[in-house]
């Protein structure tokens, strides 16, 4: 590892730690009223977690608000469209801003995470393309990168087709997997940070 890379990985840790802290304190009042909403909507839990595939292919759980029916977040497809019977009202509200994905600054500060990295697969997911993550699970993953803002939309290429597990294998994965090796390529401090305003104009857009 050169001195450059150690130079950015500390940099990046740091920045990710004061992006994090920050980010939870500001929205605490926040992660309160989305807490209170999915409580009144559907009870607990209020949190979902999910295994995922981490750095060094090393499995930590995932943290997000639940927009599943308490019933359904065990079962069924892995992935799921903005038509999904599965998803509650609150969570659609949730989805849409990318709300859920706030308790992620949780994975950050633990570093299980980083703020902008290759977004983590299931297991099942990642062990498809095992030689290409060979490569982006050499990094930590994170909650934005360029698939991300490429596929902010993602839930409603999913709801024009039938065999929705089938085409986010075949057609969207594959291109996510260049992306993320793109990523990979060019990682830098400037290159995170360009992300990063990139992903809050797409979420406002």
């Amino acid at each position: 590892m050169t001195n450059f890379q150690k130079s950015y990985i500390f940099s990046k840790r740091i920045l990710d730690i004061f992006l994090s802290a920050a980010i939870l304190a500001v929205a605490s009042p926040v992660f309160f009223l989305i807490s209170l909403a999915i409580f009144i909507g559907s009870g607990l839990p209020i949190f979902f977690l999910q295994e995922r595939v981490g750095w060094d292919r090393k499995v930590f759980n995932i943290i997000k608000f639940r927009t599943m029916r308490i019933t359904s977040n065990a079962k069924g497809l892995l992935i799921s469209s903005n038509n999904d019977s599965r998803v509650t009202g609150i969570g659609k509200f949730l989805r849409k801003y990318k709300l859920d994905e706030l308790p992620q600054f949780i994975n950050v500060l633990k570093g299980e995470m980083s703020i902008v990295g290759p977004r983590p697969e299931v297991k099942k997911y990642a062990d498809s393309f095992f030689v290409d993550y060979d490569q982006i699970l050499s990094v930590k993953p994170g909650i934005t990168d360029y698939a991300s803002i490429l596929y902010r939309n993602e839930a409603k290429l999913l709801d024009a087709v039938f065999d929705k597990e089938k085409y986010y294998l075949e057609k969207i994965l594959p291109i996510k997997i260049q992306l993320n090796k793109k990523y990979i390529d060019e990682a830098s401090l400037i290159t995170d940070l360009k992300i990063i305003f990139i992903t809050i104009l797409a979420i406002f857009k």
